[in-house]
């Protein structure tokens, strides 16, 4: 006896009915008028409390058994909370619901508890939030806080190092082309492109007139690279970031970099590359922003103009002299620096930021735009080669 090819069964209408309720109630969280009429148990009821403690129903009044009216500011209700939430949903929801619990919520103060700083799910804005409480830290605090730190910091750089130093060390290769190279620095490929012209069909061969090669990049400094970070508030994530890529560059031997911070004063972090947590409890968050003295500074350490990539990473919102500041960019530009300047270095997109002044940038050949992590290497790459910069499409 022979038997056909076996079919899952189709779903019951009724179920299907009842799965579509049920996650349009914890969407709508329950209010009588959502129109729904499911009711929640077991975990959906439990996943529903968490959600209602941070987001509320609205602005209507609160009954004694919601949990909304239970969240509050309480250390020992916001720990529970922060432990539900990490049994029901996946981490990049949790990070989601605690940023949101820090901004509507005001909880910034309990991250200053080692028991809630141990209880939450570290990601770059949790970082932020941390530098920016760095001055009121208390010292039995400040332990915890830089191991979460270095937890995420240690995360971004297997992350993104091995990516930044292959596509650095081609890029630095491929600058340093010298007219009589030795046999092994020969580049073979733009050798025998350069000589095609000098093809023997006879012999089937190509007589290279020209030799085209590079010196090798990790014998000595080859570049340098200034990174210029604006340290306001809005600029967090993009401080982060550029702290682990300032680390990755200075491990560069090839490489001599220098990581400015700045806001209405200028701090040189330099001799604090080798530990990117050091870099990141040098910043101070929050504050007015002067990028001419920024650039004033960053210009007066350039002594191989030819030679460096000065990276602006701002919003541009200047609280100093504007003129000033484009005309040390210009100035820049015409020694040889080649001038990159970023709105943000994260993977939020472009912030809110000075159009003018990204306009008056552009009309100086130093576009501004919005870079990812992800393509920052490529940026650099670019740079270094003195190649037009790779500007993502922001349509």
């Amino acid at each position: 006896m022979t038997t056909g090819p076996t079919t899952a069964p189709d779903p019951d209408p009724a179920d299907a009915a009842e799965e579509r309720l049920r996650r349009w109630r914890l969407v709508l969280g329950g209010d009588a008028a959502d129109g729904t009429g499911h009711a929640l148990s077991g975990q959906d009821s439990a996943m529903d409390g968490a959600l209602t403690a941070l987001y509320g129903k609205g602005d209507r009044p609160q009954s004694g058994r919601d949990r909304a009216a239970g969240l509050g500011a309480s250390a020992p209700s916001v720990a529970r909370w922060l432990g539900d939430i990490r049994t029901y949903f996946p981490s990049s929801v949790v990070q989601v619901m605690q940023r949101d619990a820090i901004d509507r919520l005001g909880l910034s103060a309990l991250l200053l508890e080692p028991e809630m700083l141990a209880a939450v799910e570290a990601d770059v804005h949790l970082v932020g939030t941390l530098l920016s409480l760095n001055k009121v830290m208390p010292e039995t605090t400040k332990e915890t806080a830089r191991a979460v730190v270095r937890r995420v910091v240690e995360d971004l750089e297997k992350r993104l190092a091995t990516r930044t130093r292959a596509t650095l060390t081609g890029a630095l290769d491929r600058s340093a082309r010298v007219a009589r190279p030795r046999h092994h620095d020969i580049d073979w490929n733009r050798t025998i492109a350069a000589n095609l012209k000098h093809y023997l069909p006879e012999y089937g061969t190509v007589v290279p007139e020209r030799l085209v090669g590079y010196g090798r990049a990790a014998r000595s400094v080859k570049k340098e690279v200034v990174l210029c970070i604006d340290q306001s508030g809005s600029m967090a994530a993009s401080v982060v970031h550029a702290s682990v890529f300032g680390a990755v560059l200075a491990s560069m031997r090839s490489i001599s970099t220098r990581l400015v911070v700045f806001d209405t004063a200028v701090v040189d972090l330099t001799d604090q590359l080798d530990d990117p947590v050091d870099v990141l409890f040098g910043t101070q968050l929050g504050g007015g922003t002067d990028i001419n003295r920024a650039l004033a500074y960053c210009q007066s350490q350039i002594t191989r103009p030819a030679e460096t990539v000065v990276v602006l990473i701002s919003d541009l919102y200047e609280g100093g002299i504007r003129e000033e500041m484009l005309k040390r960019v210009a100035a820049m530009k015409a020694s040889g620096v080649q001038f990159v300047a970023l709105l943000a270095l994260s993977d939020e997109g472009a912030p809110a930021y000075d159009r003018e002044h990204a306009a008056a940038l552009a009309a100086l050949g130093a576009p501004a735009f919005a870079c990812t992590p992800d393509l920052f290497p490529e940026v650099m790459a670019a740079a270094i080669e003195k190649r037009p910069i790779p500007v993502p499409d922001t349509e």
